[in-house]
């Protein structure tokens, strides 16, 4: 086991070398002849060979040992030194052993001499610098460790020299032969560098070595994402041999984040843990009564139902408001009373009880009562008791007093409702229940009317049912029906007609007040797509009135169930401030700060900055403003992004951290994206990504889809452009701005004209471009779309096709194929995302789970579709054809990768011809390294060859 676990030592010790240098030049991977500068030309020869391993080897000879005087000088081409200060020169080189050649004179060596010339730029020719030392500066006379005789084989010598420091934008290597019989076998320019590395959280670049053996290079260092700084500066030292030495300050995971991968790393809280503070912790479960559905928690949220108190710590657990007190007894002497009680059934979970007593004074007459006076007096005191007991003096003779016994600690001041109470009454009189408040129309068709009301405000007692009473506007006869709840349904009504509706309470004391008449009408025709529905419970309660009971109960609790969010259509409201106030937080303007402008949105400009609200830590946010000047409208259209996106609450939808509308300018401030749109950040890491996390990317679009379909909210412009990603690649659904759809004098090429409005024509579904029909399926034609630009790096779908073309190709059922390299699974969603009938398409829920499904079957996504159909003639237009490019880098320019043309021209490709010959390892020794550019390369010399009608495989 030793042999095998030494050279698994060598090799991460040779891996970590190949770390610390970068190469400049070196001759060994020479495809075409050197052709440095030789003087005089009598002198250095280059001449091809072969080493141990027979392949083709560029070396440069002289051996001009009988001519006595010798001055030969050999020149490299320009090396630019990339702002490194110190290089390397490694050289091989053989020498003849003076002695083993008869017949020689005195003046045979067997050493040769190192120089170099700096310069601004390539302008050596083959007279000038002059073939002298000054302007050459000498490095160092290099002599062989071995030198040869004619009767033994050649004995290869290393020598590496360096030199510095460099400070033009390049230099040559020059080598003076003073009368040698020498080989120069390769030579190989480098520098030193020390490797990125992550130490204490901070992630330190790439630095090269400084111009002495004995610099120490800083290379400031900045903290990995989702880590904070502990200590300032934040600086490694980079040391002559490539190495790091004394680090200086550290960094700390934030929090909702714990130490991961060995230290390198801060990784999200996984759902259902938290860890509130910055520091070297990791997550904790969440404590008792709460929880988090999403990763990155720094503290996590109460159930409904329960709360924190401001004094209680992200780490205690969630606890409610405590049950009414129980048992309470009164003892009336005259006008004094005692009153007495236990403790609540249920605390809540806390010790903190104290109660209160709430004393009021009731008035039969006018059925009503009202706080008492301030002569009353109740000992020790009727707020905060901590005791179960008080003494009630100074009340009036002969008067109806009730009194409220509350529960409370240290949450009930966050819960919405009232206090549970106790009450007694110290009369035996009861009052009849106040009048309810406002009746409100739910629903209406033809000839049935759906209604809701509120309880009354002083019910006085357990109301036992209510009475609705209604009569066509205008007639004096008047129909009543009883029902429990505070809703009711009053069918067999006359189509488009009015009706007068009033509804009081009963308690045992009796019925209360009528509401006050309330107008309401039924439609004047139905919809025959709902009246069947509508009849539906009808139809089936002809057959079991016990059906039709379970069926109503069932309705009533879904729509009377707290926690059931639909999307509210902010156009709705008759006052647009209304649905701000109610689904945006006003933010002060003090706890804003622009930092910087980056982007123009369709209202202003958009701006990163910071956020700072009381009690919670400075936060980096996205800013949009409104431009000055704006009108009504456009400050209504502009804030109604808002009013839309503060309804939603979900890890991949783009988070609304309020509104600023009391200030100028208005301002929309949302969570703050690091890497920008997803089409522009595709195209940015061309080739970048595995194929698992590109999924992991659909996979988030597709749950935040997902839940705004569940909210029956239709996004209506979903592509890459509307996706933004953050610095941990998680992408959120964006852009909520409706008004381009309702303005015709959008200048966005991507928006065309379609009956009257604005449509994304590329990204849209064929019945969305034709009758203006928005639904979650047509958002899941354009999820398609999506997924073809996510797998294809943020390419233009169909290309350069005109809008007018790309609809009647989608008519005559043309599909795009799949983007290089796409899995062919995706491939068949995207082709599930277009089916031309709409209810045909999968639900996002149906995708979500495809995906997770994909994510755990990795092997799934293996397997490869081609990337040229030939049952797809519209592809055809977006193959390059090599016929109509004059040169390699016009062709290169085609298929988006011109920053190679010059690695093309100075390995010698610069024709048609030997690019064709090209194979993947070829691309990788002129500097082509990225897998994703390799196979793009790859994939257009493919086709160069079949337009060439070649068969010569291709190597990826």
């Amino acid at each position: 086991s030793l042999p095998f676990v030494c050279k698994i030592y060598f090799l991460k010790m040779y891996k970590l070398l190949l770390q610390m240098v970068e190469t400049l030049m070196d001759t060994k991977w020479a495809t075409t002849e050197l052709a440095w500068t030789a003087h005089p030309e009598t002198g250095w020869e280059e001449v091809s060979g072969y080493d141990d391993a027979m392949n083709p080897i560029r070396t440069y000879q002289v051996c001009n040992v009988r001519e006595a005087n010798q001055n030969n000088w050999l020149r490299s081409d320009f090396i630019p030194r990339k702002e490194v200060l110190r290089v390397y020169v490694e050289m091989k080189f053989t020498v003849r052993d003076c002695n083993s050649i008869p017949n020689i004179p005195g003046s045979c060596k067997e050493t040769f001499n190192l120089f170099y010339y700096e310069s601004d730029s390539d302008s050596a020719t083959e007279t000038s610098p002059f073939w002298m030392e000054n302007p050459y500066v000498k490095v160092d006379t290099i002599a062989p460790d071995a030198s040869f005789s004619i009767l033994e084989s050649g004995s290869v010598n290393t020598k590496v020299r360096s030199f510095g420091p460099l400070s033009k934008a390049g230099f040559y290597l020059a080598f003076q032969d003073l009368g040698a019989c020498m080989s120069l076998i390769s030579v190989r320019v480098f520098y030193k560098k020390c490797s990125t590395t992550i130490a204490n959280f901070a992630v330190f670049p790439e630095t090269a070595t400084g111009a002495e053996a004995t610099s120490l290079v800083i290379a400031p260092g900045t903290c990995v994402p989702n880590a904070l700084e502990v200590s300032v500066p934040l600086k490694l030292y980079c040391n002559g041999d490539g190495e790091w030495m004394v680090p200086v300050g550290s960094c700390t995971c934030a929090s909702g984040f714990e130490p991961a991968m060995k230290d390198t790393q801060c990784q999200a809280c996984s759902p259902g843990t938290f860890k509130s503070k910055q520091g070297e912790g990791f997550c904790s479960p969440c404590p008792p009564n709460s929880r988090t559905s999403s990763g990155a928690a720094s503290v996590c949220v109460c159930r409904n139902g329960y709360y924190r108190s401001d004094s209680d710590s992200p780490d205690s657990a969630c606890t409610t408001v405590p049950s009414a007190p129980r048992n309470v007894i009164s003892n009336v002497n005259e006008t004094s009373l005692v009153l007495e009680w236990s403790e609540p059934r249920d605390s809540g979970g806390r010790e903190d009880i104290i109660y209160n007593v709430i004393c009021k004074k009731c008035l039969p007459e006018r059925g009503m009562c009202s706080r008492c006076d301030e002569n009353v007096n109740i000992s020790p005191r009727h707020l905060g008791l901590t005791e179960r007991r008080v003494a009630v003096r100074n009340l009036q003779a002969h008067t109806q007093y009730s009194f409220e016994i509350q529960a409370v600690n240290g949450v009930s001041n966050k819960s919405p409702y009232t206090p549970q109470f106790s009450a007694v009454n110290i009369t035996t009189n009861q009052a009849a229940p106040s009048a309810v408040p406002t009746v409100h129309l739910m629903a209406a068709t033809a000839s049935t009317m759906s209604l809701s009301w509120l309880p009354p405000e002083k019910p006085n007692g357990i109301i036992l049912d209510y009475e609705i009473k209604y009569h066509e506007k205008g007639e004096a006869i008047a129909h009543t029906m009883t029902a429990q709840r505070s809703s009711a349904r009053i069918e067999g009504l006359k189509a488009g007609t009015s009706y007068v509706v009033q509804v009081r309470a009963r308690t045992v004391a009796g019925y209360g007040r009528y509401s006050s008449p309330a107008d309401f009408n039924t439609n004047l025709q139905s919809d025959p797509e709902k009246s069947f529905q509508e009849q539906l419970p009808l139809i089936v309660g002809s057959a079991t009135a016990g059906l039709v009971f379970i069926i109503a109960v069932v309705v009533i609790a879904i729509v009377f169930t707290p926690g059931m969010k639909v999307y509210v259509d902010p156009f709705t409201y008759e006052d647009p401030n209304e649905a701000i106030r109610e689904f945006a937080k006003e933010i002060d303007i003090s706890c804003v700060k622009i930092e910087e402008v980056i982007g123009a949105g369709e209202f202003g400009e958009v701006c990163r900055g910071r956020l700072k609200l009381p009690g919670r830590r400075e936060i980096i946010v996205a800013i949009k403003t409104l431009k000055v000047g704006y009108t009504d409208r456009q400050r209504r259209d502009f804030l109604s992004e808002a009013s839309i996106m503060g309804q939603f609450d979900h890890p991949n939808i783009i988070r609304l951290e309020g509104v600023v509308t009391k200030s100028r300018p208005v301002m929309i401030v949302t969570e703050f994206m690091e890497n920008g749109a997803l089409d522009s950040f595709l195209r940015l890491n061309d080739g970048q990504f595995t194929v698992i996390q590109l999924v992991g990317m659909l996979r988030g679009i597709a749950a935040g889809m997902k839940y705004l379909s569940d909210m029956n909210y239709v996004h209506r412009d979903l592509a890459a452009r509307n996706i933004l990603v953050n610095s941990n690649l998680v992408c959120k659904v964006s852009d909520f701005g409706l008004s381009r759809f309702l303005e015709d004098d959008a200048t966005d090429p991507t928006y065309t004209s379609s009956l009257g409005g604005k449509i994304p024509i590329r990204w849209t579904a064929p019945e969305a471009i034709a009758y203006r029909k928005f639904t979650s399926a047509s958002d899941v034609w354009s999820y398609g779309i999506v997924m073809w630009e996510v797998m294809s790096y943020g390419e233009r779908p169909y290309w350069d096709m005109s809008n007018q073309d790309v609809i009647n190709a989608v008519e005559q059922d043309y599909r795009l194929p799949p983007p290089m390299d796409c899995p062919t699974a995706l491939h068949q969603l995207m082709l599930d995302c277009w089916v031309k009938e709409r209810n045909l398409r999968p639900k996002f829920s149906q995708i979500v789970a495809t995906l997770d499904k994909l994510i755990r079957n990795a092997a799934s996504l293996k397997v490869v579709t081609s990337s040229t159909q030939a049952s797809q003639p519209l592809l055809d237009r977006c193959i390059p054809d090599y016929t109509t490019f004059t040169t390699v880098g016009d062709w290169l320019d085609a298929i988006k990768m011109s920053r190679y043309r010059d690695n093309f021209l100075n390995a010698g490709f610069a024709s048609f011809d030997l690019v064709a010959q090209m194979t993947a390892e070829d691309l990788l020794r002129i500097g082509v390294t990225l897998a994703g550019h390799q196979k793009k390369i790859l994939g257009s010399i493919q086709d160069m060859r079949l337009q060439m009608n070649q068969t010569l495989p291709v190597q990826v």
